[in-house]
């Protein structure tokens, strides 16, 4: 389960306000939902929002934020450690587990792709998977072994978005997504233990 779950940030009118925000851009698109409607269902005024948000892309910019910072966090540390397996296994179990707490975020930005263009997270968000990918990509490897290894990343992004909706449980799908991603990036690795 995401560590931001619903129940975890309710007491928080931030969080709140992200939430139902996300809710609403799920249900209804981005550009279709209003502030107002925002504030209708938080039961607040619309000056109340605007306290906390003056547009609703300063609320997805915000949530953005605050539910990628673990996949920045990550990246920090992949870049000073050395090249190896293990680390580019490492960089796959975190990356899993940050993603995981990203779900309805990646749903969103999935469901609205104009908008994420338009928006200044879609250009954050795409150089934050090119830093990954040559976090596990090593440019010497044979191209097959390149694709290996940024296919395990997509591996990841496969089973949080793709693989939901499956009869079983969501951490099993992460953690069967998980193994499939070790098992490419071993497989670009053969030459190593």
């Amino acid at each position: 389960m995401s560590s931001s779950s619903p129940q975890q940030r309710r007491g928080n009118t931030r969080q709140r306000i992200q939430d139902v925000a996300l809710e609403l851009f799920a249900e209804q698109g981005y550009e279709k939902t209003s502030l107002r409607e925002i504030a209708e269902r938080l039961e607040v005024t619309k000056a109340a929002l605007y306290y906390h948000f003056k547009t609703k892309e300063d609320i997805i910019i915000s949530l953005f934020e605050d539910l990628t910072r673990p996949i920045d966090e990550l990246i920090v540390w992949a870049e000073d450690q050395p090249r190896t397996l293990d680390t580019k296994r490492e960089v796959l179990r975190r990356y899993s587990k940050a993603i995981a707490g990203c779900v309805p975020l990646f749903r969103f930005m999935q469901e609205n792709q104009a908008t994420m263009r338009e928006l200044s997270i879609g250009e954050t968000m795409k150089n934050r998977l090119l830093r990954l990918v040559e976090l596990v990509r090593r440019e010497e490897d044979p191209l097959t072994d390149q694709v290996r290894s940024v296919s395990a990343l997509f591996t990841l992004h496969a089973g949080m978005m793709f693989l939901q909706h499956m009869d079983s449980d969501p951490e099993e799908t992460r953690q069967a997504a998980l193994e499939v991603a070790i098992d490419l990036i071993t497989q670009a690795h053969h030459q190593e233990s």
